[in-house]
């Protein structure tokens, strides 16, 4: 453990082994040092570990994903799968594998994960090239990879993708065992593309980024600054194609790709919006360690406008079906909205990066939204089941076009699932930060977590029921009496904003505040870019409880967002609520909640795996056998989390209700 611990700072944290002078202002606490004993999340990293994983290794088996690398070794066969991009599951899947092996040593697993990794070094040509796509047979690669290397990847070949992929990996797998064989593979390829393109060389915009992301994870484990000169010198390679820039078509006028304009011209959130989220973490990678100004003045620009105009109430992103990106400014439609999960978890990326380089928690607001609700609803809850798109209302009249109404095995293009894989074991690294004798609370899981300040050990130990619970408490253990500023995020949600923006507020002011005390005594605190900030000396058993108002909160949208008009979202704690058909009388969309509604927290143990449900008097519209008479009725309302919908059979579900009828359609044969 003392090994993992070691090889998790090289590869999460500040580099001084290697002279640098810039990096994040603040670090995060990686991930094996924190310790889980919650609920709600030590399940889902359970589930992950075995369910999720084992089940996602079957799949790359038995859809030929594996065979692909064992044919491309042997460049004779038939590449076996649809998509150049599907060498990524395996990747993906180990880098989740890894990231659990470092929790929860398996010699199986990690037996199994050389054996894979044997099989992906044979593939790896010998000047490092590594896609199974081309190799497999040269002369005849699939139509999206192009004739020749690298000819078709500033539009779809997805070379430098994988590649990203990989590094990520190969990261993962060497902080989680200190064994180089997937590392060198990746260093390999890595050393490729330096010799590749450059200045001098080849000049590519990467058609699907994240070899960005990819490079600079390279750069933390070696050192080697060509890397990260690399991951800059591709971003920006960013708007300079002679793309059609009259055309409406965003895959002609370079939007779809993020190649528009140069990065540093850019201000709004746009194209393929997993593709954008990898970009725009990327940007923030690299301005922290090279200084870049002008990035980090692009990137705020362009979360400004996610957050202020492309965001779905409950954290997710890109609307539109049509190429999985974003709409225009307000274009957030629900019957038909998309919302991929992959999107979700570029977010909380972007967002945890966003807040490492300005230490505002508006940034971790975003984040905890996105992973409470529209992130966790990617994947059901035993774990093998999956949502590609989240959809915000499924009706009787829904058509198959629109989203998704049930979950799914898996996927031809399963970047969903293994995305989830190596998210979701990797929470922990979320929870805590540290700048000089700035102590950083993120999230509110309970565990215990251990951290080095100043050269001295700090345990804290966090005990909660969050998110059904406000009530928070943490104990801390410092070496020694030590002077800390401990800050403890206070969410928007419970100061009254429903998210950094006016694109969503609350129709009532509550007057309930968050209260602190420490050893049982209220305590003067100040607050600082949204974190209660408690100054002292710190001695062993010194203890925080913080109270979180955790009433039901009434969420309207800006009236620009015209298919939220007239309507109503229900949000308690972190936590998005919806109706789904087996709660409500077989309906959901039916259901009008007035603007007097009382609503009713009660925790159901039994249902859901667990969860907080809100009920509520409300009226349903109702329509006679005859289809003649339409009138209203009393009824309840039983609301329960957005991310637990879905697994319980396929029916209606809505996020928003209307406050009162304003209109009907009539359908007519």
């Amino acid at each position: 453990m003392k090994k993992t611990l070691l090889l998790s700072a090289i590869a999460l944290c500040s580099l001084a082994a290697f002279a640098q002078n810039k990096d994040y202002p603040i670090q995060p606490v990686p991930f094996t040092s924190v310790k889980l004993s919650d609920q709600f999340w030590t399940s889902r990293i359970e589930i992950n570990r075995t369910v999720t994983i084992p089940a996602s290794f079957k799949r790359c088996d038995s859809t030929g994903r594996i065979k692909n690398f064992v044919m491309a070794a042997e460049h004779r066969g038939k590449f076996c799968t649809v998509y150049p991009f599907d060498d990524t599951d395996i990747y993906k899947t180990i880098e989740g594998a890894s990231y659990s092996l470092a929790e929860h040593p398996d010699p199986a697993l990690e037996k199994y994960l050389d054996s894979l990794i044997a099989i992906v070094g044979k593939a790896q040509e010998p000047d490092g090239y590594l896609y199974t796509a081309r190799s497999i047979d040269p002369l005849h690669p699939g139509p999206w990879a192009g004739p020749e290397r690298w000819v078709n990847e500033q539009k779809m070949s997805h070379e430098l993708y994988n590649a990203g992929h990989l590094y990520e990996a190969a990261a993962a797998h060497y902080m989680a065992t200190g064994k180089r064989n997937l590392l060198d593979i990746a260093l390999r390829n890595a050393n490729l593309l330096v010799r590749t393109f450059g200045q001098d060389k080849k000049h590519v915009a990467p058609g699907h980024e994240i070899v960005e992301m990819g490079l600079v994870r390279l750069y933390r484990i070696s050192g080697n600054k060509d890397y990260l000169n690399l991951a800059k010198f591709f971003i920006d390679q960013r708007g300079h194609k002679d793309y059609n820039k009259k055309s409406k078509n965003e895959y002609e006028n370079g939007k779809y790709f993020q190649d528009d304009e140069p990065v540093v011209e850019q201000d709004e959130a746009e194209g393929h919006a997993v593709r954008a989220m990898y970009l725009y973490s990327g940007m923030a990678d690299v301005a922290a360690l090279t200084g870049d100004t002008a990035y980090l003045k692009a990137i705020d620009r362009i979360w400004e406008n996610m957050v202020g105009k492309k965001m779905y109430v409950q954290g997710s992103i890109g609307a539109v079906g049509d190429g999985e990106r974003f709409g225009e400014n307000y274009e957030l439609p629900n019957a038909t909205a998309y919302n991929e999960t992959c999107a979700a978890i570029g977010s909380v990326f972007w967002n945890q990066r966003m807040f490492l380089l300005h230490g505002d928690s508006k940034y971790i607001d975003v984040l905890e939204k996105t992973l409470y609700n529209g992130l966790i609803s990617g994947v059901g809850l035993d774990g093998k089941s999956f949502f590609y798109t989240n959809a915000m209302q499924i009706s009787k009249n829904f058509r198959i076009e629109d989203t998704e109404p049930e979950r799914s095995g898996w996927f031809t293009c399963s970047c969903c699932p293994t995305n989830v894989v190596r998210l979701i074991p990797s929470i922990p690294g979320y929870i805590y930060a540290q700048n000089g004798n700035s102590v950083y609370v993120n999230l509110f899981i309970s565990g215990t977590g251990n951290i080095m300040v100043n050269g001295k050990k700090l345990t804290i130990t966090q005990q909660n029921n969050y998110p059904w619970d406000g009530g928070l408490q943490f104990t801390l253990d410092p070496q020694s009496a030590m002077n800390l500023d401990m800050r403890i995020r206070i969410p928007g949600w419970a100061q009254n904003e429903a998210i950094a923006s006016d694109l969503y507020s609350y129709e009532n002011q509550s007057a309930q505040k968050a209260e602190i005390k420490v050893n049982g005594q209220p305590v003067d605190y100040k607050m600082d870019h949204g974190y209660a900030v408690i100054s002292r000396k710190w001695k062993k058993n010194d203890k925080i409880k913080v109270d979180l108002p955790m009433d039901v909160r009434r969420v309207a949208a800006s009236g620009k967002v015209e298919d939220d008009k007239g309507k109503v979202a229900l949000q308690r704690g972190p936590l998005m609520f919806c109706a789904e058909w087996k709660d409500n009388n077989g309906l959901a969309c039916n259901i009008i909640v007035p603007k007097d509604a009382v609503f009713r927290s009660e925790y159901n143990a039994g249902l859901l795996n667990g969860v907080m449900v809100l009920k509520a008097d409300v009226k349903s519209v109702n329509i006679d056998p005859s289809g003649q008479n339409v009138s209203t009725q009393n009824t309840t309302l039983t609301a329960i989390p957005y991310y637990s919908w879905a697994n319980r059979g396929k029916g209606e579900m809505t996020v928003w209700f209307p406050e009162r009828v304003t209109d009907l359609n009539l359908l007519t044969k």
